[in-house]
């Protein structure tokens, strides 16, 4: 019998909401069913949220993923031992929750690329923090691109029945119009069909996003449609890629919710994650796309404002160990097919 994959998890920033979810997705036994788990982190963190909680599980170090034998009820973990305990507060983050985030996330795609995890799954950080230890990223995605050494990657959010993939991540929406370049659209719409592959759709239907209300309304509110993303879409198509033209926004996503597209190519942030949180907020799973590694993460933030009291919904948590669990599986069935 082919083992559950082994899924590493990033803890998160340390006075954030990250060792909270991470105890109760990793306290259910559904959670063994389809992965085997293993926390990077502090293991003084973790065993302070599970004893003021009381959270049925114990956390256990390991010292390498060798030695790893998840079970319900043992929470094992990497222990980094980089937050100092007399210190920390929940809620009260500072620039050592930035370096150590990093810290866990630079092993994690260490162990990913040296294919001794299946996968990645990472909890909340803060841009703020890890920016302000001297990493300047504008968020996970760019960090994990940096140390992949990945030059065409993408953010793709998965939930309430939609498939969303941006054309532009994390930048002012005045700077917005000047990146939607061809180039940009074309890659997007590369990185959605090489990511529908992973979920076993070889030739998905790609609703493509008007940047502008109305698709630009014959360039009355604008011309990008017909001077940058219609010509990538036409370029894409000479590749084999089934796009739609540039479609309003407001009807594009109720038809792609309704099964006429596999996924769809917004062109920033809000107008694809808007729609996709008010159908799934709490639920929904972010992947990146392009890298060598699988790596997904759950749809919120750090949550500052409500950690350490037990209030923290482990839901996106719980779905993004799913969806790493099911691309890992789908990976390693497709490499056996090519052996």
């Amino acid at each position: 019998m082919e083992q559950r994959p082994l899924i590493v998890i990033t803890m998160g920033d340390p006075a954030g909401i990250g060792p909270e979810i991470i105890a109760k997705t990793l306290a259910a036994e559904e959670t063994f069913s389809f992965c085997r788990p293993v926390v990077i982190g502090d293991a003084g963190v973790l065993k302070k949220l599970v004893d003021e909680m009381s959270i049925p599980v114990s956390v256990s170090s390991i010292s390498s993923l060798a030695q790893a034998a998840p079970r319900h009820g043992r929470l094992e973990l990497l222990n980094l031992n980089l937050v100092n305990l007399s210190t920390h507060a929940w809620g009260k983050p500072d620039a050592s929750s930035g370096t150590a985030v990093v810290a866990y996330i630079k092993r994690a795609v260490e162990l990913a690329l040296r294919n001794e995890a299946d996968a990645m799954v990472t909890a909340p950080i803060s841009k703020a923090m890890m920016n302000a230890a001297g990493y300047h990223y504008a968020g996970h995605t760019e960090l994990l691109a940096a140390l992949t050494q990945s030059q065409e990657y993408g953010m793709l959010f998965v939930g309430g029945g939609l498939r969303v993939i941006l054309a532009t991540i994390h930048m002012a929406l005045k700077d917005v119009p000047r990146h939607i370049t061809t180039p940009v659209v074309l890659k997007t719409l590369r990185l959605a069909r090489a990511a529908m592959r992973s979920f076993g759709i070889d030739n998905p239907r790609i609703g493509v996003a008007a940047l502008n209300p109305h698709a630009g309304e014959g360039r009355l509110f604008g011309s990008e449609e017909w001077d940058q993303i219609l010509p990538a879409v036409i370029k894409a198509r000479e590749d084999g890629i089934h796009a739609s033209d540039p479609l309003p926004a407001d009807t594009l996503f109720h038809k792609a919710r309704n099964n006429h597209y596999d996924i769809v190519v917004a062109m920033y942030h809000d107008q694809g994650l808007a729609p996709l949180k008010m159908l799934a907020f709490g639920n929904a799973v972010n992947v990146t796309v392009g890298l060598p590694i699988i790596r997904t993460s759950v749809d919120h933030g750090t949550a500052y404002d409500i950690a350490g009291k037990g209030c923290a919904d482990p839901a996106s948590m719980r779905e993004a160990l799913k969806l790493a669990a099911h691309l890992a599986s789908f990976r390693r069935a497709g490499a056996r097919e090519r052996a």
